[in-house]
């Protein structure tokens, strides 16, 4: 079975690694070491379900309903949009360090709203989870599956903690006011970059 739990590991860890909404929110809230382990205990309960839902049977309630799946995404897009002009207005502010200090103010309850906004309202999230991980590990015999989903779960755990933990560590350098506006810029162009793709995706314009 160690074969199967490998096999889920590196598929999990393929999907991923790729810079993404979530692996930008841990990676933020990491150099500004601010509440960055709970952000990515969060990320990891999330995926934890969704692994688990999309490898156990829950990836026919997604490619049975196509509304579901179009409210998601709509719905992500407009999420991705707001965060994305949130930060690039913080890394063109006059006073980036004052934007900085504002961000850092911000309490746990709105961290976590934002970072289920993230997960949940990323369609991408379910593709991954219950498409790619849901249809393969599905095929696999019922004791087989639960090593696989172990071994997807582990990648998310290793790698949003991993993240969290480097940022925290790397903060003194990445927390600086050229660093923030460097940042809050790669942010910000990526999750409008991510929204405009999934618009696209949405209006059949892959």
């Amino acid at each position: 079975m160690l074969s199967i739990f490998f096999q889920g590991m590196a598929l999990g860890a393929a999907l991923i690694l790729p810079l993404g909404p979530q692996n930008a929110l841990v990676l933020n809230q990491g150099v500004r070491r601010q509440y960055h382990l709970m952000t990515a205990g969060l990320c990891t309960l999330s995926d934890v379900v969704l692994i688990c839902a999309g490898v156990f049977g829950g990836s026919a309630l997604l490619t049975q309903s196509p509304l579901l799946l179009s409210l998601v995404t709509w719905g992500g897009v407009a999420f991705l949009l707001w965060y994305g002009w949130g930060a690039l207005r913080a890394a063109f502010s006059a006073n980036v360090a004052l934007a900085s200090e504002k961000a850092m103010q911000q309490g746990r309850w709105r961290i976590f709203a934002t970072m289920m906004a993230v997960t949940w309202l990323n369609p991408h999230v379910y593709i991954d989870t219950f498409v790619v991980l849901g249809s393969l590990g599905g095929q696999l015999p019922a004791e087989a599956r639960s090593w696989f989903a172990l071994g997807s779960v582990s990648a998310s755990l290793l790698w949003f903690f991993g993240l969290a933990s480097l940022a925290a560590w790397l903060s003194p350098l990445l927390n600086t006011v050229k660093a923030q506006r460097i940042i809050n810029a790669l942010v910000g162009m990526m999750m409008w970059g991510i929204a405009l793709k999934l618009a696209l995706q949405a209006l059949g314009m892959r």
